[in-house]
């Protein structure tokens, strides 16, 4: 009996791990550079910029921001549709420097920070998170603002030219 119940343990909590693994919001076997490259043919076939969150598993703010993202009917609206929102890993088993080279090394800014890519992969804002949060939070406001003041409608050159009257 002793060691039915010891059996039927391990079974559960291996199933409770795998599941927890599965959730898992950064995936440290990705490549950063290959990420951004899928990222950013997405968002140019749909006509969006690319968001990338930066972080690590191991970074409460990191889930805590993603969590606040997706809980938030006004910013996951907004998110959904204008950008491709991809998570970038940065953690001991894999740093994606490279990937973190080509955005021009935003960790400095700590984690997690976000970055903007327009559908060209050029990156036009890198965003310290820290200054999103309100309290032990995010601030809806500042993070609609955030995201709106980089859409790609918003950062289209074409509408701040003036032309001339022919």
């Amino acid at each position: 009996m002793k060691k039915i119940l010891i059996l039927g343990f391990l079974c559960f909590f291996s199933i409770l791990s795998f599941s927890q693994e599965k959730k898992l919001l950064y995936i440290t076997s990705l490549d950063g550079n290959k990420q951004l490259d899928e990222a950013v043919v997405k968002a140019k076939a749909e006509n969006k910029n690319v968001l990338v969150q930066v972080g690590g598993n191991w970074c409460p703010w990191c889930i805590k921001f993603n969590l606040f993202c997706v809980e938030t009917p006004k910013i996951d609206s907004i998110i959904k549709s204008n950008y491709v929102y991809i998570h970038l890993n940065y953690s001991r088993e894999n740093r994606n420097y490279a990937a973190l080279e080509r955005l021009d090394f935003p960790q400095r800014f700590g984690f997690p920070v976000l970055v903007v890519l327009n559908p060209k992969g050029q990156r036009i804002h890198t965003q310290d998170s820290g200054l999103l949060e309100k309290d032990k939070g995010y601030d809806t406001l500042k993070v609609v603002t955030f995201l709106k003041n980089w859409t790609p409608q918003v950062y289209n050159k074409e509408q701040y030219i003036v032309k001339e009257k022919e």
